[in-house]
């Protein structure tokens, strides 16, 4: 990369080498022109105006990339599925969500990219909930030129991988709830469960099917649960009695609804005695009682994957324990808190 002077009618598409201030007394000091621009036809005249007929600029090498174009270059590479590229401004190309769903970012292969000299790529977490127009990520390049094999390298290890960054829309799906317990069944209290599980389905676009009471007897309970994935349900909530009371018969019903077990409790608080079963291929949630009383659970972490077309495993419920403790803030900020955001290595 050499720097010679030259006069500005022989600039056009030439990189500029150093910021261009414009001073206009009274009026304004600016800098429309910075280091790294390339200068247009229509920039010649506001260039002359601001007295500079003559100006230093970068000549690129063979194998040289500017960053603008490198910024576009590594944007390209990396968007994927429901994320579209900025244009680049001082080398930066913002990446933005398409749709509303779930952010998914490969994370080995982001640190391999930011693993190359030069190269800055920064995400949002995985398994981040997005609305269409969030600012996902940006990329771009240190210098003001870089080689073009760093470029290569990058558009490399992103094509091999297949992806680095997407986003899956959510679908639309029926849910069906099972509300458990004696108390509720014979109308001895109000169901608090209902209005909490319909608001946080609904929020997804997904709907509910139906719900259903049970008293605490496991053959009822198991029976609904066989009812409603036989009449459509395409996940199923079944709430209340997952504790180790003599009456929480929940987790035994589920169990004898012939759902295999992913995992029964987990490493989130709250939400420790969480249980995950697969009936078929159906997602069937034991829910327990701080489902209804707090506002964010470990149903908000589940919820959107499920929503997503993901198979949630016992693996994932693990990871859960780092970033899986909710510090009850005075005032809530989820999602715009630490709940949930340990778990950036799960696929």
């Amino acid at each position: 990369m050499k720097v010679q002077t030259i006069k500005v009618e022989e600039a056009i598409g030439k990189v500029l080498s150093h910021d261009l201030t414009k001073v206009v007394q009274g009026e304004c000091k600016d800098t429309p022109f910075r280091k790294g621009y390339i200068i247009k036809a229509e920039d010649v005249s506001e260039l002359l105006k601001m007295g500079k007929e003559n100006i230093y600029i970068l000549e690129l090498e063979p194998g040289d990339v500017h960053e603008d174009e490198a910024g576009i270059r590594l944007g390209a590479a990396v968007a994927n599925q429901g994320v579209r590229c900025s244009a680049p401004k001082e080398s930066r190309v913002n990446l933005y969500a398409e749709c509303d769903g779930l952010f998914k970012v490969n994370v080995h292969v982001l640190e391999a990219v930011n693993n190359l000299p030069d190269v800055i790529l920064s995400t949002l977490p995985n398994n981040t909930v997005v609305k269409s127009g969030e600012l996902l990520a940006g990329t771009k390049v240190i210098p003001l030129v870089t080689e073009a094999k760093v470029i290569m390298a990058a558009e490399a290890i992103c094509r091999q991988a297949g992806w680095v960054v997407k986003v899956v829309p959510f679908r639309k799906l029926d849910v069906g709830v099972v509300i458990t317990g004696s108390e509720v069944f014979k109308q001895r209290i109000r169901d608090g469960f209902s209005p909490v599980i319909t608001e946080k389905v609904e929020a997804f676009g997904s709907r509910i099917l139906k719900i259903e009471y049970a008293p605490d007897d496991m053959e009822v309970i198991s029976t609904k649960i066989k009812e409603l994935a036989n009449n459509g349900a395409n996940i199923i909530f079944v709430t209340g009695g997952m504790s180790v009371d003599p009456d929480d018969v929940t987790p035994n019903a589920i169990k004898l609804s012939g759902a295999k077990v992913e995992k029964y409790g987990a490493p989130a608080l709250p939400g420790a005695m969480f249980m995950l079963a697969y009936l078929d291929n159906i997602p069937v949630m034991g829910v327990p009682a701080c489902g209804m009383f707090f506002k964010i659970t470990i149903i908000d972490l589940i919820l959107p994957r499920l929503l997503a077309g993901e198979k949630v495993s016992r693996k994932d419920i693990v990871a859960l324990a780092h970033g899986g403790l909710c510090r009850a803030c005075t005032e809530c900020t989820y999602p715009n808190c630490t709940f949930g955001k340990g778990t950036s290595y799960l696929s």
